[in-house]
């Protein structure tokens, strides 16, 4: 870097760093700034909001016809009088919130749990006069004492007493002024009031007939006095004087309300028809806000500047932030502007394309807030406003139009158009982009004409450039690179890429930077190579991109500043006079959302004077102003509540040991940061130490539950993250779920207690129980054996038995095998009798007169012989007494069952059991074969047999 250059890096430096300081107090004067309205329905409170103040945590504070209103930037909380009347004044000390009503004052503070508790110091005045006490409007602290004004008295509180000091004549309103303590006296003028003493300051008498409702320091000396009706006055060396300004005509006009000092160099004043005013320390309206401009109500009651000169306003009906310490401001519906496509500044106009047509406005500073003027046959969709060699066009659905002051000086061409480029090294002839194509244009000296369509091409877009003889088109992600013939009539030739390289596929966006073209995808830089017919990379700029989002978009400004649109943001890489570079992504946060897709819009004017085209209107950025986005913001754990308690954690004073019941192990915690810009983009992220293992996923809930917590320590760690993407340091809460009752350690001794003596008790018992068994264990051997042995004799007795029953069994089978054979031989002794009966029978047929007499002898002394062994044998009695004797039982059966059974009947019955034969039973019974059936049958009918029954079966069951 040469010694020039050095020296001019260095002045810039010094220059910007003093209009960094400058800028620090500075009141944007062009455009409006955000506003965000908060309605009754918001804050659930009354409509009519007095005072405002803020604490050390950045907490706002609203003195509301219901009672103290509390915002934290996540939640409105009211906060009641004992009478519930309205507070009308309040005044933040320390901890302590100092408010005033009708007939009641003291203040809030927060108790042991956090919670605002409310004092009333009215019941020190006494009873009789309580009543008497009237509104206090003021609270003010001097020299260590809080000072609450009434009409007629002041009530001093030095922090344990209240004593009272009677007014001159009455008050109206008092003020804080260097110091000093102010009041209005109705007949005195202004007093000043010093240790009970009232000294009047003189030449103010002419404010009697006025309420004065504001004084703002200018200077030591040096006071502004607005009064309602009356405007504003400038007490100087002890005399009065009208300050006759914009702003003193203004307040005659819409009735002042007092106001504040803000940026140090700037006034803020209320009023009660026409909103609010920003003006100089000369008077000069810097800004004015009603509602046109965007505030809801036209009564401006109160205003308070926060700790980051952010302006409160508080409204007849609501409650309004005015967002003054951001570097943007906006035009929008209040200028009526809608959708903005581009803009230029030219012969100190303002032109604005948008979506209804070409407006235009004065371009001078301070920037008059009327509204924009629409052109004259301009009507419909204009897409471009630029200035091409000294002379303005607009590419419009209607044609191009060439425009001089406020009017439409000529169409070139009726068919609807992007824009127009020069093409280089020619005497004056341009491309231009419009719906069928590109046609070609040329100027001559300040008259232009339309010379012709080029064909070739029927595709075009706002994003084209053209290099040489070659026209770059970039549309539906694609790039075409086009060839103008020698006479511009149409394209020699047509190529199309895909790709700028194997490995990145698509196109991101085409660019003219420095005045050479470059295509981008993924943040990486590519130049065209005409010799090879592809892309090559490039390393400059693709290293400035290399630690940014992806960016869809690049446009460089007139500055040589870079900006580009990622998903729906924006970024600034701002240039220096070294020629590197300076990223801003945070501070533009504030736009996203509201760019025009695909139709991205800077107009850089210069450093102080960038508009940016929005779907609502049209920014104004000046970069050279600091914006708080950088400042990290701070999280607060709001609440900490369970179902038996609920903790204000933010207003403890410092760490406390807080400890809650196992049964109420369901926690929720209330997160906030007084960040008051941006809501809606504002994001937590949250761990509770002990339950959670990492950090939570960003979010807008302000809210976080836990349910079933576990015994133990817990630490609720909780950050946020502003709309510009700064981080805050945690933000900490430790508390102690105690374990449950069965769980304590107090429980645990007794378990162990519980243990030992239950070891000691089994044991003695294991001991018995072991004797018991032993005993029981021999007593049961005893009874064993004895059954053993009862068994054993049983089994003898019962084998003894046994074999008794075998033997008599054996010797009944015997027996009766003896009867049996018995039975058969008297069967054989019968038939030998019946033979022998046959023989005698036989022999009394022979004639024995034939025979000599010793054949007669011999033959009847063998009857005589065979008469005598017949008459003698009792084979007959014998068998009949054997088979009884055998079939004893089951005789004894049969006639148990039929006690009418005959003893024939009987015998009868034990033959057929022996299974004998008609013939047996015939020779037996001594009876024919025919006298057996007959018997059969009528012992049948004895029994009372069917027919198909069988005799001998049915005896058998027997």
């Amino acid at each position: 870097m040469s010694f020039v250059e050095s020296r001019i890096s260095k002045i810039y430096i010094v220059f910007a760093f003093f209009y960094s300081i400058i800028g620090i107090s500075q009141i944007k004067n062009t455009g409006l700034p955000d506003i965000a309205n908060f309605k009754r329905t918001d804050y659930r409170a009354g409509t009519q909001n007095w005072c405002i103040g803020q604490d050390k945590n950045g907490t706002m504070y609203f003195a509301n016809n219901d009672g103290l209103l509390q915002f934290d930037g996540s939640s409105w909380r009211t906060h009641r009088l004992p009478n519930r009347a309205a507070i009308r004044s309040l005044k933040i000390i320390g901890d302590k919130i100092f408010v005033g009503g009708y007939n009641e004052f003291g203040y809030f503070e927060p108790n042991s749990k956090g919670r605002l508790t409310y004092t009333s110091l009215a019941l020190q005045v006494n009873e009789n006069h309580r009543s008497q006490i009237d509104l206090v409007w003021k609270i003010h602290e001097i020299k260590g004492k809080v000072i609450f004004q009434s009409f007629e008295k002041n009530y001093i509180y030095d922090g344990k007493q209240l004593r009272q000091a009677e007014a001159p004549n009455r008050f109206q309103f008092s003020f804080e002024v260097n110091g000093a303590l102010i009041f209005q006296d109705m007949i005195n003028g202004l007093l000043r009031y010093d240790e009970g003493q009232f000294t009047t300051l003189p030449n103010t008498q002419a404010l009697n007939g006025t309420e004065v409702w504001g004084i703002i320091a200018l200077s030591p000396n040096r006071w502004l006095i607005a009064t309602i009706d009356e405007g504003l006055f400038l007490y100087e060396n002890q005399q009065l004087t009208h300050w006759d300004t914009e702003a003193d005509s203004f307040m005659r006009k819409n009735s002042c309300l007092g106001g504040e000092i803000i940026q140090k160099n700037f006034i803020v004043l209320n009023s009660v028809l026409d909103g609010m005013i920003i003006c100089d320390k000369n008077g000069k309206i810097i800004q004015h806000i009603n509602r046109k401009k965007g505030v809801q109500n036209n009564t401006v009651l109160s205003s308070f500047v926060d700790n980051k000169n952010n302006l409160w306003l508080g409204l007849d009906n609501g409650i309004a932030f005015i967002n003054e310490s951001s570097p943007f401001t906006y035009f929008g519906s209040s200028y009526d502007l809608s959708t903005v496509y581009a803009s230029a500044v030219f012969d100190g106009y303002l032109y604005v394309a948008t979506n209804q047509g070409l407006f235009c406005h004065k371009w001078n500073k301070p920037f008059q807030e009327d509204s924009f003027n629409l052109i004259p046959g301009t009507t419909g969709q204009a897409w471009n406003i630029q200035v091409v060699e000294g002379q303005l066009f607009c590419g419009h659905n209607r044609g191009l139009l060439q425009i001089e002051g406020n009017k439409v000086v000529k169409n070139l061409n009726p068919n609807g158009y992007w824009g127009i480029k020069k093409i280089p090294g020619t005497d004056g002839f341009y491309v231009g982009s419009n719906y069928q194509g590109f046609a070609i244009f040329r100027k001559q000296g300040r008259n232009w004409s339309f010379v012709n369509n080029i064909e070739g091409m029927n595709k075009s877009a706002n994003t084209f450039e053209v290099d040489g003889n070659t026209v770059w088109l970039k549309k539906d992600n694609l790039v075409y690179r086009m060839k103008l013939s020698s006479d511009f009539k149409k394209f020699s030739s047509v190529k199309t890429y895909e790709n700028l390289a194997k490995d990145k596929k698509g196109i991101g966006s085409m660019q003219r930077l420095d005045g050479k073209i470059f295509f981008q995808t993924g943040n990486k830089f590519y130049t065209y190579a005409f010799d090879l017919d592809g892309f090559t990379p490039e390393k400059h700029y693709t290293a400035l991109f290399r630690n940014l989002p992806s960016a869809r978009y690049v446009q460089q400004d007139k500055l040589g500043n870079i900006w580009y649109v990622f998903n729906e943001s924006m970024g600034l890489l701002q240039k220096k006079p070294d020629g590197s570079y300076q990223s801003n992504v945070s501070g533009l946060s504030n736009l996203t959302g509201f760019l025009v897709n695909d139709y991205f819009s800077i107009n850089a004017i210069d450093q102080n004077d960038i508009l940016i085209g929005l779907t609502e209107g049209l920014a104004h950025f000046d970069s050279n102003l600091p914006g708080t986005e950088n400042k990290r913001p701070k999280a607060f754990i709001r609440t900490f509540s369970n179902p038996e308690d609920t903790l204000q954690v933010a207003n403890l004073k410092g760490k406390i040991a807080y400890e809650i019941p196992y049964r109420s192990n369901k926690v929720k915690f209330v997160f906030s940061s007084p960040l008051y810009d941006n809501l809606e983009n504002v994001e937590y992220s949250y761990m509770l130490k002990g339950f959670d293992e990492k950090w939570s996923h960003w979010t807008n809930m302000s809210v976080k539950e836990y349910t079933n917590l576990r015994e133990g320590d817990y630490e609720m760690l909780v950050k946020v993250r502003n709309a510009y993407g700064v981080l805050s340091e945690p933000s900490a809460f430790t508390f102690t779920v105690s374990p449950p009752w069965y769980r304590h350690w107090l429980a645990y001794i007794l378990y162990l207690s519980l243990a030992v003596l239950s070891i000691y008790l089994i044991r003695r018992r294991v001991r018995l129980q072991i004797r018991r068994n032993k005993y029981f264990e021999t007593i049961e051997q005893r009874k064993i054996y004895l059954e053993k042995e009862a068994r054993i004799r049983q089994e003898q007795y019962e084998l003894e038995k046994e074999i008794e029953r075998l033997q008599n069994e054996k010797l009944k089978i015997k027996i009766l095998s003896k009867d049996k054979e018995l039975v058969n031989n008297s069967l054989q002794v019968v038939k030998k009798n019946k033979v022998l009966n046959g023989i005698i029978h036989k022999m009394r047929e022979i004639d024995t007169e034939t025979l000599d007499e010793a054949a007669k002898f011999q033959l009847t002394k063998l009857n005589k012989s065979i008469i005598k062994e017949v008459n003698a044998d009792k084979s007959w009695n014998d068998l009949e007494k054997h088979i009884r004797n055998v079939h004893f039982d089951f005789l004894k059966r049969l006639k148990d069952i039929h006690p009418d059974i005959t003893p024939r009947e009987l015998d009868l019955s034990t033959y057929l059991l022996m299974n004998m034969s008609t013939k047996e039973i015939a020779e037996i019974m001594n009876i024919s074969g025919g006298g057996v059936e007959l018997a059969r049958y009528r012992l049948r009918k004895k029994l009372n047999l069917a027919k198909k029954e069988n005799l001998t079966g049915y005896l058998m069951r027997i």
